[in-house]
């Protein structure tokens, strides 16, 4: 019966219908998304309409209104239904955002009513070959080229990459500037932009139908007015946002975290061995109360988390424990219900397999959990 202070009526409200939505309009595609490794865009538009795209963008933009509240509670919504192709945490949680922050009036106009409506899809570019989210290791650059930008280079691992009508690309603008000072950040627009390609959709181990692919460019002409916010301040305006970026990692860590918990008390109640149910079975009961524990944890260290960045006092270090830790005990937990599925947990038919498989990723993106830990300890 816990509910977490953050959650109103209104925004638990929002959590049920993104979540019937989840259930009712994705789960008979997903088979078929997993396939072509994208997600229809008949989908994102249908989100948009019922309000599940940049909820916490102002109105004058064409968003929600609302608060980074509303966006959780549709990110929670989507891993809990277990919808984690849709790559709305960076169209709605990371892109608006980067555009209501840090763009231009005329900027943001232009672009966030359509990203609302689904008609534009975003994307944020920082990963490269070789160099993994090392931003100091960058080699993507954009000159200046009288009212325009030059554009060279490749990312990869990149979130709606295939499917993106915009990509928020973090670049060197300044390749002679000493470490991170010559970083910008650069809008692309996709459509008939000549020489930008898109390269391999990556073939995943989980979230298979999620759009992540390599992009390339060569001597893309991106107008100077593309520019978001200054140059020169790309690297600032990332770390700025990554905490909120690894809080969303984390609520959705929470979501298959509790989800998992459900699955396997639901699926231990009614199998039966030797008997008696699985859940009679004292190693059972004992392994799931452990479960229950640490997720009920979990959630309310997410919860303070999320109570702190909304009086905009959550720390990079705080952002960091969330982020590793959740989605380190996301993948223990997971593994410990499957084993409780026994041969049945290792079949897709079954959501606990997919969220085995599904989950692994958490740990990785969003900034590696060893990372985290390298920034939790240079806090103290």
């Amino acid at each position: 019966m816990y509910r977490s202070l953050w959650v109103d009526d209104e925004v638990a409200a929002l959590k049920d219908m993104a979540r019937k939505f989840f259930d009712t309009e994705g789960a008979p595609n997903r088979e078929r998304w997993e396939q072509q490794q994208h997600i229809d865009r008949e989908f994102w538009l249908k989100a948009g309409k019922l309000g599940l795209l940049c909820a916490a963008i102002p109105v004058e933009y064409g968003g929600g209104g609302g608060s980074i509240a509303h966006d959780l509670a549709i990110f929670e919504a989507a891993s809990a239904s277990g919808e984690t192709g849709f790559g709305n945490h960076a169209h709605s949680g990371v892109v608006a955002h980067y555009l209501a922050t840090y763009g231009t009036e005329e900027q943001k106009r232009r672009w966030l009513p359509r990203m609302a409506t689904g008609e534009l899809l975003g994307a944020v570019a920082m990963t490269e070959p070789g160099a993994g989210s090392d931003l100091k290791a960058l080699r993507t650059t954009a000159i200046r080229d009288g009212d325009h930008y030059r554009l060279n280079g490749a990312k990869t691992f990149i979130t709606n990459g295939a499917t993106a009508d915009i990509v928020v690309l973090v670049v060197k603008t300044n390749p002679a500037a000493a470490s991170v000072h010559g970083i910008s950040l650069l809008v692309l627009e996709t459509a008939d932009a000549a020489g930008f390609k898109v390269g391999r959709k990556l073939k995943k181990v989980g979230m298979k139908a999620a759009d992540t692919a390599e992009l390339f460019f060569d001597d893309v002409r991106v107008p100077v007015a593309n520019l978001l916010g200054k140059e020169g301040k790309g690297f600032s305006y990332s770390m700025a946002k990554l905490p909120w970026e690894r809080l969303i990692i984390a609520i959705m860590g929470i979501a298959a975290l509790e989800r998992a918990v459900e699955e396997t008390v639901a699926y231990t109640k009614q199998r039966k061995a030797f008997g008696q149910t699985l859940f009679d079975m004292q190693n059972t009961r004992f392994e799931l109360a452990e479960c229950a524990t640490v997720a009920h944890i979990a959630r309310v260290f997410v919860d303070s988390c999320i109570d702190r960045h909304l009086r905009g006092e959550l720390d990079p270090a705080a952002a960091s424990m969330a982020k590793y830790w959740v989605t380190d005990i996301q993948c223990q937990v997971v593994d410990r219900c499957v084993q409780l599925f026994g041969g049945y947990g290792y079949m897709l038919e079954y959501p606990i397999a997919q969220m085995f498989i599904d989950g692994r990723a958490q740990r990785i993106y969003g900034g590696a959990n060893e990372v985290m830990k390298e920034l939790i300890a240079r806090s103290l």
